[in-house]
């Protein structure tokens, strides 16, 4: 009899143990294919996890999968530049000014739980968006050019009306100069990463699975 106990505990387990690797399966299926890497579906799980973090909703997964393979050509190519992972004390620095963004710590680990994202993910997370912004920036920047009629343009048509907006004095031209010329930059830079990406997409071998991915 106890023998008999013992052979149905394993095969419990058996089946227990089935049913979870199906599970993990089911979480990893393909949803691309980029050249010969491949975009698991807990990839776009994950980084729609991170967006309702940031933004408090998350794209649909389609949009998801189209920024992760833009994050597949940027990092083939920093990495093919042998570009350096951001230190440690960047990656912190960067997450300092995350949770600053928030209006306490309470709120920061409250957004964090209710996303589904672990510190770890988290901190993984900030640390790969870092990588890639750096890369962007470093790739961009030399190339760009701010005239000063378009920070003059900007102070008029942003700075003013949103301070205006709010009840509150415009600042001086000068005093907001070097956010409005970094605020342009970063624009510029979007514009061209824009630009490249979508070159770059036409050249490489991209096979979406997302449909068949569903489970």
């Amino acid at each position: 009899m106890r023998s008999r106990v013992l052979n149905l505990s394993l095969i419990l387990a058996v089946l227990m143990a089935s049913k979870a690797v199906l599970a993990q399966e089911v979480i990893d299926r393909v949803a691309a294919r980029v050249e010969n890497d491949i975009i698991l579906l807990s990839d776009v799980r994950a980084l729609g996890r991170y967006q309702v973090f940031m933004d408090g909703k998350s794209e649909s997964d389609a949009q998801i999968l189209d920024r992760l393979i833009d994050q597949w050509i940027v990092r083939n190519e920093a990495s093919a530049a042998r570009y350096l992972q951001p230190s440690d004390e960047e990656v912190q620095r960067s997450l300092a000014r995350l949770k600053r963004s928030f209006s306490s710590p309470a709120e920061f680990e409250d957004r964090r739980r209710q996303s589904g994202l672990s510190s770890e993910e988290l901190l993984a997370m900030v640390k790969s968006q870092l990588y890639l912004d750096n890369y962007l920036d470093t790739r961009f920047r030399p190339s760009t050019q701010v005239a000063e009629k378009d920070v003059e343009e900007f102070y008029k048509e942003r700075v003013v009306p949103r301070a205006e907006s709010r009840g509150q004095t415009p600042p001086a031209l000068a005093d907001a100069r070097d956010f409005i010329q970094e605020a342009l930059v970063q624009g510029a830079i979007n514009e061209q990463a824009d630009r490249w990406l979508k070159e770059s997409r036409s050249r490489i071998r991209v096979e979406n699975l997302l449909n068949e991915s569903k489970p």
